[in-house]
């Protein structure tokens, strides 16, 4: 069978890097950083929250990127809220939004409100103008279930759309064969998934570059430029602002870009390969 790579054209050793700026959407620090990272920075590809509070602004800043659908279920920081589009009463929790957690989220969620829920995120995304390059799960939450990935499968086959899923080596995690199911329906999916460190967010980068293997690999950021704003909502503000930093600097990780072998792209060529399929 054809590697991914090779459904894109690229040789079976080609070395293929997705820098997925994920969340936004989740606040106006964020969309200021995802779309500077994507305009101005090395991002490739961006994965919109369309619950979050911020959603509609990123949807009027939108100019063409590429960009996929974040499916969100939960809201899992302790203040700052949003939940189903939908307004399905199982995926509320008694706070007003999502389920802080993805086992809450999994004991009480009802099948038919989840699908509901995740369909309309994509639809809404379409009408308010994007041209949706890819499905993500925020918090891997339609990933590790099999009852909810056969939701996340099906909407990757109805609308034509590649997945983020777990990397193989991940894959006992989830007790089923993901990967393998995806493939069967056609579906295409980078080879490996990776996220970086909390801190020290450069030398894993250069680390992850130097080692990087044939195939594609995403690596799933999370920036926002620093305001007051993104420190009052979120504990980890200091490393979305890091990733920020990482993706627009001149030099980082283009050290480990520039005259290498390493091809940077999103996930729309994914998506064009499977319809053209």
């Amino acid at each position: 069978m054809p590697t991914v790579a090779e459904h894109l054209g690229y040789p079976p050793d080609a070395r293929l890097l997705i820098l997925n700026c994920t969340e936004l959407g989740f606040c106006h620090a964020a969309n200021v950083g995802v779309f500077d990272s994507l305009r101005n920075g090395r991002g490739t590809s961006a994965s919109l929250m369309v619950p979050a509070p911020w959603a509609r602004e990123a949807a009027s800043r939108y100019r063409g990127e590429d960009v996929g659908v974040h499916l969100t279920l939960n809201a899992e920081h302790e203040l700052y809220r949003w939940g189903p589009i939908t307004q399905a009463p199982s995926l509320l929790d008694g706070d007003g939004g999502f389920p802080r957690t993805v086992s809450d989220m999994w004991d009480h969620a009802d099948l038919d409100e989840v699908r509901r829920e995740c369909r309309a995120q994509i639809e809404r995304a379409v009408l308010w103008g994007f041209d949706v390059s890819h499905l993500d799960a925020h918090l891997d939450a339609l990933v590790l279930r099999p009852e909810f990935f056969d939701i996340y499968l099906e909407l990757a086959v109805e609308f034509s759309l590649p997945l983020r899923l777990l990397s193989a080596g991940d894959e006992p995690n989830a007790g089923f064969p993901i990967r393998q199911l995806a493939a069967d329906e056609g579906v295409l999916f980078p080879d490996r998934f990776v996220t970086l460190p909390p801190t020290g967010q450069r030398p894993a980068m250069a680390t992850l570059l130097d080692g990087l293997e044939p195939g594609i690999t995403e690596v799933s950021l999370h920036p926002a430029v620093d305001a007051a704003e993104v420190r009052a909502l979120a504990t980890d503000w200091s490393s979305r602002v890091a990733e920020h930093e990482l993706l627009t600097d001149p030099d980082v990780p283009g050290r480990g870009l520039d005259g290498s072998d390493i091809v940077l792209l999103g996930y729309r060529p994914l998506r064009d390969a499977m319809r053209r399929a």
